[in-house]
């Protein structure tokens, strides 16, 4: 038995991981069971289901090497950031589901979160332009880091039937996730370096007065 004034948010975090990666899910009881504590000690700690959500999270990014947003320029930095993140997060694949649909709160995951935050707009991100380059990322990274539990042939083609898809499968070799990673994020990344340029530019015609005020833009003028 454990003493509840053994049981912190660490072990709780913990174990909710491991009995997702055992079986998809967790329940507080079945923590509390694990822990040999009552399931009152369990939410002492957290905040019902959602608190320990972010007590899982918590322990899958303490894989992530959050040094690498100390690179630069930005784009290396994020390159090398979204690695440490699909590998910390394909160690755990049950979890994914889980954690993309339940909003971020856990205070070192959003800590994260404002420095890839920080490092955009230091490169001249326009604000707007933040939160879908990070949401793209995400989807990238957490998606590959999915497949990576994936069944290496995902399409089961015949050369009968789907000729030329058998042969573009034949032809792709071992470690299929890990190529469609690469080339994605490459797209991406590539895509992205021409935000800030695109920023600066818009900016530049404001303070030229080049661009149309927002009151004018798109109203059409009656015909005299």
């Amino acid at each position: 038995m454990v003493w509840g004034s053994l049981v912190d948010r660490g072990r709780i975090g913990r174990t909710a991981l491991e009995l997702v990666d055992e079986t998809g899910d967790f329940t507080v009881p079945e923590i509390a069971r694990r822990l040999g504590v009552q399931t009152a000690s369990v939410y002492h700690h957290a905040d019902g289901r959602a608190g320990v959500i972010e007590l899982l999270r918590e322990r899958v990014v303490d894989d992530l090497d959050s040094s690498t947003l100390d690179e630069r320029p930005w784009d290396v930095a994020l390159e090398a950031w979204a690695r440490s993140y699909r590998a910390a997060f394909a160690a755990h694949p049950r979890a994914i589901s889980m954690l993309m649909t339940a909003p971020v709160r856990a205070p070192r995951v959003i800590e994260q979160y404002e420095r890839v935050a920080g490092l955009l707009l230091d490169a001249g991100f326009a604000p707007r332009t933040v939160m879908p380059v990070i949401t793209g990322l995400d989807n990238i990274v957490l998606g590959s880091a999915l497949d990576m539990s994936a069944p290496e042939v995902m399409w089961v083609a015949e050369e009968d039937g789907s000729p030329r898809l058998a042969r573009a499968l034949a032809a792709t070799g071992p470690s299929r996730a890990d190529h469609a990673f690469e080339l994605t994020l490459a797209g991406f990344l590539a895509h992205c370096r021409s935000l800030p340029a695109d920023n600066r530019s818009a900016q530049a015609a404001l303070d030229d007065g080049t661009s149309a005020a927002p009151s004018e833009r798109g109203v059409r003028r009656p015909a005299r």
